[in-house]
């Protein structure tokens, strides 16, 4: 209940404060969890903004720094399902646990396959998580591309989701690190397709 009532909150906030425009809304799941959005990164805002965007609970992971700065948005993040990670820790198995139990649970578990905020929103290269998670937990993953428009005063983001990519994708063997980073790569070709597609903004 507190969960819905602070997504309407937050909903309420990005529509009045940016423009949100959402490309592909029909492949957005009826299924309100069990599957994997894989988005580019490239403002904190991406996770309340996908939050919004796909109706159920969510699961996500964010740098731990994001858990120190601002108050307000750490503990919005928090409500909406993220959980901290170290970048260059060794606790990379206890994230990838998460991500099951999350999964397991019927929430939709949102990752941004590149590891980091792009600094001048060109796509990078994806790291072999977002495989390693969809690959044990058999699940399908959603593409997503999120783009900022240059204005301060109502902003627009334009959000574009891709066709689901089947579970059966990722029948990989989890130890074989070459075929994960070439899976991994896969997605990212798709997150490319969109940008590829994606209007100009203002």
């Amino acid at each position: 209940m507190f969960y819905s009532f602070l997504r309407n909150l937050c909903r309420i906030f990005y529509i009045i404060v940016y423009r949100i425009t959402v490309i592909g809304e029909e492949n957005i799941p009826k299924e309100k969890g069990g599957y994997i959005i894989a988005s580019n990164h490239v403002s904190n805002n991406d996770p309340p903004v996908v939050g919004i965007t796909f109706k159920g609970k969510y699961t996500f992971m964010a740098k731990e720094e994001l858990f120190h700065k601002n108050p307000i948005f750490t503990w919005l993040i928090t409500k909406l399902g993220a959980f901290p990670v170290k970048r260059g820790a060794k606790d990379g198995a206890q994230a990838i646990q998460k991500a099951l139990e999350s999964l397991k649970n019927g929430r939709i578990f949102v990752i941004f396959p590149e590891g980091t905020r792009s600094k001048d929103g060109e796509l990078g290269r994806a790291k072999s998580g977002v495989t390693l998670v969809a690959a044990q937990a058999k699940v399908p993953v959603v593409p997503v591309f999120i783009k900022y428009g240059r204005k301060k005063f109502r902003r627009e983001i334009q959000i574009s989701i891709g066709e689901r990519i089947p579970a059966e994708c990722f029948d990989v063997d989890i130890e074989d690190r070459k075929m994960l980073k070439q899976v991994s790569a896969t997605i990212m070709d798709e997150i490319a397709k969109l940008k590829e597609k994606a209007p100009d903004v203002d």
